[in-house]
């Protein structure tokens, strides 16, 4: 797998991918390979970079993350939430067909090794609060807010 680092205004990012798929984005605190210059991570940072400067709605990168059947539902269903909208784990559970599977759901979301890119950070509790974030909730609220700060008016 190769790596390639990211300063971001949430920290550094690691974006690891093999030749053909990005496996993981994360929030690291340092870099711990030296950074490999492949198009494939190139092209990630590239449309994260534009993610965050407000420019990317919708990204359009090969994913391959690693997890089981159940979490690959979920994961999958946490791409169909709109940019600058938001769902809570209940949603999500419904949207699988499995509505009893809140608590599944919010394992599987925890567990998502692709931030940003599959948008976990636009779960929120059911109340409308802010529920947990790997990256922690700090970089939930920035992503939630830059979301919302480059939403056009219909």
């Amino acid at each position: 797998m190769h790596s390639l680092f990211m300063p971001t205004p949430l920290g550094l990012l690691a974006i690891r991918a093999s030749e053909h798929h990005v496996q993981r984005i994360e929030f690291v605190d340092d870099e711990d390979t030296t950074p490999a210059a492949e198009p494939l991570l190139i092209e990630a940072k590239n449309q994260l970079q534009q993610y965050f400067d407000g420019q990317r709605r919708a990204f359009t990168l090969p994913l391959a993350a690693q997890g089981t059947a159940f979490q690959q539902t979920v994961w999958q269903a946490l791409t169909h939430i709109d940019y600058g909208q938001t769902a809570s784990y209940a949603q999500i559970a419904d949207a699988i067909s499995k509505p009893k599977a809140v608590r599944a759901v919010g394992a599987a979301n925890g567990r998502n090794p692709l931030a940003i890119v599959v948008p976990c950070h636009r779960i929120i509790g059911k109340d409308g609060s802010l529920t947990g974030y790997a990256g922690g909730l700090t970089r939930k609220a920035w992503l939630l807010e830059l979301e919302q700060r480059h939403l056009s008016p219909d």
